[in-house]
């Protein structure tokens, strides 16, 4: 059954020695702190990498906010650029008004100038037109002898009509 030739035999009684003198001498304790030093370990890891992982999430939600805050800031910055451009698009139709306005005004008051020039043109023909015509009248009607007198006769009243 125990071949005490066989080399195999007498490393497994070795190993079966060597474990009883550790235990007996309180390697096992040595073993029991270093196992304990260990789980002190990897306690002291799983910390950290919590630790870690509350970090990431608390930067994870400032970025979220700080994105949050920055996609309304830019929504807001694009509805003042809205409202301004809605301001400027009133004021420019407003200006665009008060332009057609002026220069219709101005228009008129060419139009009743250029009335009133050739009124005043018409005017003028017809009272070149009526001494004319009281011209002519008056020196197929009227005799030498009789043009004298009346020249004569406006002549005296002339100083009277002066002052």
């Amino acid at each position: 059954m125990f071949d005490l030739q066989n080399p195999t035999f007498w490393v497994g009684v070795a190993f079966v020695v060597f474990f009883a003198l550790v235990i007996w001498k309180g390697g096992f304790g040595a073993l029991g702190k270093s196992l304990d030093a260990r789980a002190e370990k990897i306690r002291l890891e799983i910390e950290t990498a919590q630790k870690l992982r509350q970090d990431a999430e608390a930067a994870l939600t400032a970025y979220q906010k700080k994105q949050r805050d920055a996609m309304k800031e830019a929504d807001a910055i694009i509805a003042a650029a809205r409202e301004e451009a809605d301001r400027i698009r009133q004021h420019a139709e407003a200006d665009l008004e008060a332009t057609l306005k002026r220069r219709e005004a101005q228009a008129l008051e060419k139009i009743a100038q250029a009335e009133a020039a050739a009124l005043q043109q018409v005017r003028s023909l017809a009272v070149d037109v009526a001494l004319a015509a009281t011209e002519s009248l008056l020196a197929q009607t009227i005799d030498q002898s009789r043009s004298d007198a009346m020249v004569a006769s406006a002549i005296e009243e002339l100083p009277g009509k002066l002052h």
